[in-house]
């Protein structure tokens, strides 16, 4: 790498570490195309390389986020079972499924979720009750997106716990931040092991996101509720429209 893509990378690593602590994702929706068009990566490299990234950043934003209080860790205990073992499975059939197909449908279910948040940003809200199934069911599906995609989960955790079943934004961003930890674990480990990762590029990233994650949850832990919900709803929203476009133009070609 020369000194002018080690800038580039860092730069990367800040925007999605950023990205990552404000809206409780892992931040690889930014690193993959970030790696892939301005450093020129192959895509099986830039759909890998950001999971090892993800560790650090995810745990910096989570520990922000305890400090506050605003963790559930009986959830994302719950999650992380079902996720490691369904991100194991996604990484390894990461080269056998069409990940354009899945995109869309997680896009679908973003917008979704997405709006549900911006429909409580007005109103008074408490988190129901949750179960180990139903904890264990969004962690499943995480964990199958994060070892396909090479994301964190945090785009299906975060929507999935704040707009369906109603949990406080923050906790949710706190908690989904808690699970990625673990969550890409299995995802970095069978990537490795099939050469898909650039050490070269994840040193530069790294040095840029885990700051970013903490300025990041900084920002969303000092905000109000309402004015949280209302930038992480329309945050969400607008990815999952530019996925779903994206997505689908790819299937039409």
């Amino acid at each position: 790498m020369t000194m002018g893509d080690v800038g580039i990378g860092v730069a990367i690593g800040l925007v999605s570490g950023l990205l990552a602590g404000l809206f409780g994702v892992g931040g690889g929706i930014v690193m993959t195309p970030g790696i892939q068009v301005l450093l020129g990566a192959p895509p099986i490299v830039a759909l890998a390389t950001p999971l090892p990234v993800i560790f650090p950043t995810a745990l910096a934003g989570a520990l922000a986020y305890r400090r506050r209080g605003e963790v559930d860790v009986r959830a994302a205990a719950w999650i992380v079972g079902p996720g490691i073992v369904s991100a194991a499975v996604g990484a390894w059939l990461t080269g056998s499924i069409d990940t354009s197909l899945l995109l869309i449908v997680t896009a679908l279910l973003l917008g979704w979720q997405a709006i549900a948040i911006l429909r409580e940003a007005g109103r008074r809200h408490a988190a129901r009750p949750t179960t180990a199934p139903i904890l264990g069911s969004v962690g499943a599906f995480a964990g199958l997106v994060s070892g396909l995609l090479g994301i964190g989960g945090g785009l299906v955790i975060v929507p999935l716990l704040a707009g369906w079943l109603g949990m406080p934004l923050k906790r949710a961003l706190g908690t989904s931040l808690l699970a990625i930890v673990a969550l890409v674990i299995p995802g970095t480990v069978v990537h490795g092991a099939l050469g898909h990762l650039d050490l070269g590029i994840c040193v530069a990233l790294m040095v840029g996101a885990v700051p970013g994650a903490r300025l990041g949850a900084a920002l969303a832990l000092g905000a109000k509720e309402r004015t949280l919900r209302l930038v992480v709803g329309c945050g969400l929203l607008a990815i999952s429209i530019a996925y779903a476009i994206e997505q689908a133009s790819a299937l039409l070609d």
